[in-house]
């Protein structure tokens, strides 16, 4: 069987805790409205009604539920019509209030490890980042190990659907055995890679564990709990 080709990576609680970023975010957001636009700020706050802008927001637009940056502009958009604001003034506000958010999205403090794998790892494959949310691997300067990127954006449908891994399959010219697909989530991760052939590498650390309700398994090709154990897993899938 020929050698693994491409590893593609998840990005959120894969290579760094998306909680503590999405948190960070949102109360440099809330900080922001409460300074600039405080009317906003009051109807931002009301997590109930806005949650259900959010539903709404995706039953009128179902593109919306894959697209988490269009999302957010559109919640915005409709917070700032609640605030009073006229429609072109309520898109110019919702697209700087947007990037308020985006910037402080990507103020990320990589898992331990991270960059040693993905060095190592790209000197010997072609790698890449296969996401369902909206951080953006060159904004990160994760350009230097990822060769390409997608996003559930890119292609209409969120992981465990197959449009993420077969993009990759397309980019690359690799047959499925040839690629190993490393995330955190038991389904949108492992099941999703493995019902293409991909080989899958599942990364159930503690931070990990500590994020589900529930416990959870999956039938992976090689499991971890830390980074470290990353280059290793690979060669254990090539030693098959």
């Amino acid at each position: 069987m020929p050698r693994l080709r491409v590893i593609t990576f998840d990005l959120d609680n894969t290579l760094w805790n998306v909680r503590t970023v999405i948190g960070g975010a949102e109360r440099r957001l809330v900080a922001w409205l409460e300074a600039e636009l405080p009317a906003a700020a009051a109807v931002y706050r009301n997590t109930s009604d806005l949650m259900a802008m959010r539903g709404r927001l995706i039953d009128e637009q179902p593109q919306l539920a894959h697209d988490i940056s269009g999302l957010r502009v559109a919640i915005l958009q409709q917070v700032m019509r609640q605030s009073g604001y006229r429609e072109a003034q309520a898109r110019q506000l919702a697209a700087r209030a947007f990037e308020v958010l985006i910037k402080a999205r990507h103020n990320i403090k990589f898992f331990d490890g991270a960059f040693g794998a993905l060095g190592n790892l790209s000197r010997r494959y072609t790698l890449g980042s296969l996401t369902n949310g909206n951080a953006d691997p060159k904004r990160l300067k994760l350009d230097r190990y990822f060769s390409f990127s997608f996003c559930a954006a890119d292609v209409g449908a969120s992981k465990p659907a197959p449009e993420l891994f077969e993009a990759a399959l397309r980019h690359t010219g690799a047959a499925p055995h040839e690629v190993a697909h490393i995330g955190d989530h038991p389904i949108d991760d492992i099941a999703g890679a493995a019902e293409l052939g991909l080989h899958t590498i599942w990364f159930n650390g503690p931070v990990q564990q500590s994020m589900r309700e529930e416990p959870a398994t999956a039938t992976a090709t090689v499991e971890i709990t830390h980074l470290d154990e990353l280059v290793d897993a690979v060669e254990r899938i090539e030693a098959l």
